[in-house]
């Protein structure tokens, strides 16, 4: 396996689990609250884990990092939240240098998604970024890989049409709800939750349903205030959850908790009431189904909706792989960039020695030594020789190993130290 020079000890590793092999319980035991990353960042640098990128969606929780054995990884997500190392080894997957890289842009590029197409998971990608480096967890290596899986994924969107039509979790929820409820612009709709799921669904509803009677709750009122504002809709109270509940023909629900917020003790009416779970972990208490009345829906459901919109999708999976191999191809040139930098800046150096130290004889024997020019010179003589071996060793044609070492050998060089790329 190819080790990119990264570090003598350590390799590069993507650990996690998905709507793949993992039910919306096992992802939800594995969720990670924003209090729980920032802990997981800090005990990740008091472990020695020199970077490191934590993803948590309703679809996956992932960690991408550099470290001597992937279970320093899984205990650190183990550690923080209700997972178990049993759980995530029967569901999870492991990922080493080339493949977490190639996961990494296939994740990006809304190939792993859920619901073909939905890019969802780059903003993720982007503000997990964010957060690292902000904890100094983000070296120069996660930083460029990310922003190449960013680059794929805007040039996915812009030429291929792999996200075209309106399909997400959140239009597949408003989707079932046109085909299961007659008459769906006269029913009472109330959506507990306004995260960015639940916005792209409000959206949804306002552009699909042609309600007039849509309600926002949020535990946080402004933000509810800030998207009815957007689509003219009513905003209550948090304290009015059960009274609205019981006014209500449909509850969807995508609060973002780590426990249910909804359970049959707070559903008072009797008429048939249609429930949306769009949470993970999930949010409603399984015990709702308990009531006559009550009809649940989870995302894993929604996410199963297929219509011509995905099949149409499928046909641009080659263009989207082609884009990722391209892009792909371009961060790996410059990882062998990387992985022979240290040795030409060694060189560098060692032939900058060897023309002070002749500069320094002749300007003994030169009266009228001409140090402007000389140097002039020198340095440029040295530019073309280290650019000359920098061009060698870009060479598809030869071993890069083989090379670095007879050059350091030659040229007597110190083994340079490790980079982190």
């Amino acid at each position: 396996m190819h080790r990119y020079n990264i570090s003598r000890s350590k390799n590069f590793y993507a650990i996690g689990l998905s709507y793949k092999k993992a039910d919306a319980v096992i992802r939800g035991h594995f969720s990670l609250s924003d209090d729980a990353r920032l802990t997981l960042l800090q005990q990740a640098k008091t472990n020695e884990i020199e970077s490191l990128l934590v993803t948590s969606t309703c679809n996956r929780t992932e960690i991408y990092g550099f470290a001597e054995h992937p279970f320093q990884l899984i205990k650190l997500l183990c550690d923080n939240t209700k997972g178990t190392v049993d759980e995530f080894q029967k569901v999870a997957y492991v990922y080493k240098n080339k493949e977490a890289i190639s996961h990494m842009f296939k994740v990006g590029s809304g190939l792993d998604s859920q619901i073909l197409g939905d890019f969802e998971i780059i903003s993720q990608l982007k503000s997990s970024a964010i957060l690292s480096k902000k904890n100094n967890l983000l070296n120069p290596f996660i930083e460029r890989l990310v922003n190449a899986v960013i680059q794929a994924s805007k040039r996915i969107k812009t030429e291929t049409e792999l996200s075209s039509g309106a399909t997400s979790v959140s239009f597949a929820s408003v989707q079932y709800i046109l085909k299961s409820i007659e008459n769906v612009s006269n029913k009472n709709i109330l959506l507990f939750g306004t995260g960015k799921i639940g916005r792209n669904t409000c959206e949804n509803l306002v552009k699909h349903t042609k309600n007039e009677h849509i309600t926002l709750i949020n535990r946080t009122k402004d933000k509810a205030e800030k998207i009815a504002g957007k689509f003219n809709l009513v905003v209550k109270d948090y304290a009015n959850l059960q009274e609205e509940i019981s006014n209500s023909d449909i509850l969807i629900v995508a609060t973002g908790a780590h426990r249910p917020t909804i359970d049959k003790h707070i559903i008072q009416s009797e008429k048939p009431l249609l429930i949306l779970d769009l949470s993970i972990p999930k949010n409603v208490d399984e015990n709702v189904q308990e009531l006559n009345n009550v009809t649940l829906v989870h995302l894993d459901y929604l996410s199963q909706i297929t219509d011509e919109t995905l099949e149409k999708r499928k046909t641009y999976i080659p263009e989207a792989e082609a884009i990722i191999e391209e892009v792909k191809a371009e961060f790996n040139s410059w990882l062998e960039t990387r992985k022979f930098a240290p040795t030409i800046k060694a060189l560098k150096h060692k032939l900058t020695d060897f023309a002070s130290a002749e500069l320094d004889t002749q300007r003994k024997k030169i009266s009228n030594f001409n140090e402007e020019q000389a140097e002039l010179i020198s340095n440029k003589i040295i530019q073309k020789i280290t650019n000359h071996f920098a061009h060698h060793l870009k060479d598809d044609g030869i071993s890069t190993d083989d090379s670095l070492e007879l050059i350091k050998k030659v040229f007597q060089l110190e083994e340079p130290h490790k980079t982190n790329v």
